[in-house]
């Protein structure tokens, strides 16, 4: 096979993955460290362990579905263009989609979970919210993605109601806890992409004053919660390292942006949450 036919090949077969395969690394995270947490709490005390498979089969095949179906309908950045091209994101959509219709019939047969249809509707309110606001503005791009984090955050307590079989104060607050470390993840990020030319304190506070402002905020609301009783003092702690990130950005010296190595390093803090949230509730329990 000759040098050019090769490199051919190679772009079609990476532009048919990013037909069918979701892009947004981050949110990956955002799906499964959320389904980790709600998972181990819920099986901590366990009463019904077989759900929790099947119901990351269908969140995993519902949050792919999404990549070729954009594919098909032409609102992705990348569209299918070709015969080929369509019949590939065609097949995709009808096993993931078959995939994830036969493990939530599963789930939901003959009455069972009912709480699951309950989260199911908030989760899709969330992501047409999203779509909505990226339509409205691309200012609005962040606000979108934190909104869309409230649908992806929802494995949480739908993996704790499926394994416990109750939406209780423990369900809501894996919800909560999930999707507020997932907003400071996401307004990080877009702090670092958009202020990766800040020098000093002084340009780091005018570009990220939101961020700062957001983190206190966070930091207050946390400590209030734990010493009122709201919250067990140990689910704060959870928060930790992610604000201590935060903070430190604005008096580290600069350094050059490298968005892989920023991607990996929130990675990173996703897992440590996730574990320290699971670990925190479990002992609380």
């Amino acid at each position: 096979m000759t040098e050019p036919v090769l490199s051919m090949r190679l772009a079609q077969q990476a532009r048919t993955r990013a037909l069918i395969v979701p892009r947004e690394h981050g949110a990956w995270g955002l799906l499964f460290i959320p389904l980790f947490t709600g998972a181990a709490v819920g099986l901590a005390a366990p009463l019904r362990i077989w759900p929790i498979p099947v119901f990351s089969v269908a969140a995993l095949a519902l949050f792919w579905l999404r990549t070729p179906v954009e594919s098909l309908l032409g609102t992705a950045p990348m569209s299918a263009q070709t015969p080929e091209e369509r019949r590939i994101a065609l097949l995709a959509s009808a096993a993931l989609g078959g995939a994830s219709i036969a493990c939530l019939a599963g789930l939901l047969w003959d009455g069972r979970n009912p709480g699951l249809l309950l989260l199911g509707i908030a989760a899709v309110l969330a992501f047409v919210a999203q779509t909505a606001l990226k339509k409205l503005s691309r200012k609005l791009r962040m606000s979108a993605q934190i909104v869309g984090a409230i649908g992806l955050t929802c494995t949480a307590p739908a993996a704790y109601y499926l394994a416990t079989g109750r939406l209780d104060r423990t369900a809501w607050l894996l919800w909560v806890a999930n999707w507020a470390f997932a907003g400071d993840q996401i307004h990080f990020v877009q702090l670092r992409i958009h202020a990766a030319r800040a020098q000093d304190f002084r340009e780091k506070f005018s570009r990220g004053r939101g961020f700062f402002i957001a983190q206190m905020l966070l930091f207050i609301a946390l400590f209030l919660a734990a010493v009122t009783g709201l919250i067990p003092a140990l689910v704060s702690l959870a928060f930790f390292p992610a604000l201590f990130r935060g903070f430190f950005w604005f008096f580290r010296q600069p350094q050059p942006l490298q968005v892989k190595s920023l991607g990996w390093s929130e990675m990173r803090q996703g897992i440590l949450f996730g574990i320290l949230l699971a670990a925190a509730l479990i002992f609380s329990m």
